[in-house]
């Protein structure tokens, strides 16, 4: 067995510096190609966005194989949207290290409401404005700019296996990504499983994201009339589908805002302080606006369920008249504490609008989109590997998070490789607005996340397990 080469440190620091340049136009090459997998856009800029990550894949130089993939959607005839997958064999009994990020996009939202064009980058303050440049372009460049450092550090022989897996479809709901797993299983086993799509505790500290929220997404729609009835005439009389949610809604949270739906938990764990002030400051929260729910604000985020309601068809403002609407439907998004089954909530959500559903109006169900929670195992070598990882790349010890947010796709992961450590990572900061106008990403930041990485896969590049195969890492 031949010792395997270790990069040092400083070398990967010297080189990540010396590549930020083209890894900055890089990032800014993609942040231009507007890859959004709802079927109401451009479906070709998503090819073209897997080419370019193709490409960037390829001139690493440390992989054996690039190839753009797609899988076929459960339940549907249709193919999900290209993916991107490069693979490097380890080497003399190296563990394997799989990369995971994607080139998928949300939509933009109204362009009036960015200070500079959506999908123009534009550095400001030290930050890089764009649609995707924190959510998720940056965790691809990361990943190639960390494989570029180590390649060009330890030279073309180093023992360490490589996956690099970048998605299509994460913001669409990652529809073919259980299928993909399964038809490339071989080529995407892993040692470790890096998720580079999370976020820090601010913009000069590392975090590890330890728990994620997970997920249950509906259409509800609301029926109380066979058509349109004049609200004059009728009004006072007969409850519009309107009136018929809004009080149905209103049942969903108590008055100060925590979710009051019988059958969803919360998990009970400490959080770190976090004032209500800082709260206002990253969420934009107006003043004079109270926040919502009860107990510590972290644990609100990170622990307890939520709902909200995210879409609406209805008779739009302009197009108002003096009507009693017949249906309404809404988009409503729960998010499920940690360690509860999705479906589970999901039948509690229901359960509870079906009770409380007034004038006997009728509801229907529909487009149920569900993804678990996760809780990482911290007892693994990779935890501690990234931790000294991020010590060295950002200078400053780092910090175990929540996330309030849902990687619904994760339970897929563990599914399929039940014995990989995953470790979720990011480069976004409280200001990145991700999902929002005027998405930006922290330079130093993504700086900093690169050479943490790089150091990362320098240590499990030394790292010899004595048998090859991943999961015996």
């Amino acid at each position: 067995m031949h010792p395997a080469h270790s990069p040092t440190p400083t070398d990967l620091r010297r080189l990540v510096e010396e590549g930020m340049p083209g890894t900055l136009a890089a990032l800014g090459a993609l942040v231009r190609i507007p890859g959004i997998a709802w079927p109401a856009f451009d479906q070709s800029a998503l090819q073209r966005s897997a080419e370019a990550v193709a490409a960037l894949a390829e001139a690493t130089g440390a992989f054996d194989e690039v190839r753009i993939l797609r899988a076929p959607i459960p339940g549907t005839a249709e193919q999900g949207q290209p993916a991107v997958l490069a693979t490097r064999a380890a080497r003399r009994g190296a563990p394997t290290v799989l990369l995971y990020a994607h080139h998928d996009v949300q939509p933009p939202g109204d362009d009036a409401l960015w200070d500079s064009p959506p999908f123009e980058p534009t550095v400001r303050d030290g930050r890089l404005y764009g649609r995707g440049a924190a959510d998720d372009k940056a965790g691809i460049m990361t990943h190639i700019a960390a494989v570029t450092a180590l390649r060009e550090a330890a030279g073309e022989d180093f023992p360490l296996g490589l996956a690099l897996f970048v998605e299509g479809e994460e913001e669409y709901g990652s529809r073919s990504f259980a299928n993909f797993l399964a038809e490339n299983r071989e080529s995407l086993g892993a040692d470790v499983i890096v998720v580079a799509d999370s976020g820090n505790w601010d913009s000069d500290t590392p975090a590890l994201t330890v728990s994620l929220r997970g997920n249950a997404r509906f259409t509800l729609r609301v029926r109380t009339l066979a058509h349109a009835s004049h609200s004059g005439m009728f009004g006072g009389a007969v409850p519009d589908a309107m009136m018929a949610l809004v009080k149905t809604l209103s049942t969903l949270w108590h008055d100060d805002g925590s979710v009051a739906v019988e059958g969803m938990t919360a998990r009970d764990a400490e959080t770190p302080s976090y004032s209500e002030q800082t709260l206002r400051d990253e969420a934009g929260l107006l003043e004079g606006v109270d926040p919502a729910g009860r107990g510590d604000i972290l644990g609100r985020i990170w622990n307890q369920p939520s709902i909200t309601v995210t879409g609406i068809d209805f008779t739009s403002v302009a197009a108002a008249s003096n009507t009693l609407a017949p249906e309404v439907s809404v988009v409503v998004s729960a998010r499920v504490a940690p360690g509860q089954d999705a479906a589970a909530a999901y039948e509690a959500v229901r359960t509870h609008l079906m009770t409380h559903a007034p004038f006997g109006a009728q509801l229907e169900f529909s487009d149920v989109d569900l993804g678990d929670g996760f809780l990482v195992d911290t007892s693994g070598w990779a935890v501690a590997a990234v931790r000294e990882a991020f010590a060295e790349g950002y200078g400053a010890e780092p910090v175990d998070i929540g996330v309030g947010g849902s990687i619904p796709f994760i339970a897929d992961l563990v599914r399929e490789f039940p014995d990989a450590q995953i470790l979720v990572t990011g480069v976004e900061d409280p200001h990145s607005r991700a999902h929002s106008p005027n998405e930006s990403l922290h330079l130093d930041t993504f700086r900093h996340a690169i050479l943490s990485e790089a150091v990362f896969l320098a240590s499990a590049n030394a790292r010899t397990t004595g048998a090859a195969g991943p999961g015996r890492g």
